[in-house]
């Protein structure tokens, strides 16, 4: 099941999710294959989409645990910019609530947060970005 909300530059809105089959939308590790195994067991359906009103960013990571899991201490963020014309490209994976559990999990020693936007698809999906 899809739902859909309009596009809304920087949107965040969890308290207004109401699909039985959410969608989270990855610019980065979380669409690797090996990843999501390891975190969920599973490969997850996707399909490509864009980002709308956000820009392609790296932090650092601090957690050197986190830094040992992924192999990298830097990795992709997307800021929010509120801007139409900027996009970033990645996938939307059809999850579960149990699945956003996990991957909540596995992001917060990099200190992303989880939040809901509209992709170019008119889907509406959570994205994890940089909480700082």
């Amino acid at each position: 099941m899809s739902w859909k909300l309009p596009w809304r530059p920087c949107y965040s809105a969890a308290g207004e999710y109401t699909g039985t089959m959410p969608w989270l939308f990855s610019y980065g590790t979380l669409r690797d294959p090996a990843v999501q195994r390891s975190t969920l067991g599973r490969v997850l359906p996707s399909e490509a989409d864009e980002l709308v009103g956000y820009q392609l960013t790296t932090v650092e990571v601090a957690d050197a645990a986190f830094v040992a899991l992924t192999g990298q201490a830097v990795h992709a963020n997307v800021v929010c910019t509120g801007r139409a014309e900027h996009r970033v490209g990645g996938v939307a994976l059809q999850v579960t609530d149990d699945d956003l559990a996990r991957f909540d999990r596995y992001e917060a020693p990099a200190r992303y947060e989880r939040v809901i936007t509209t992709l170019a698809s008119g889907r509406a999906a959570w994205v994890f970005a940089f909480a700082g």
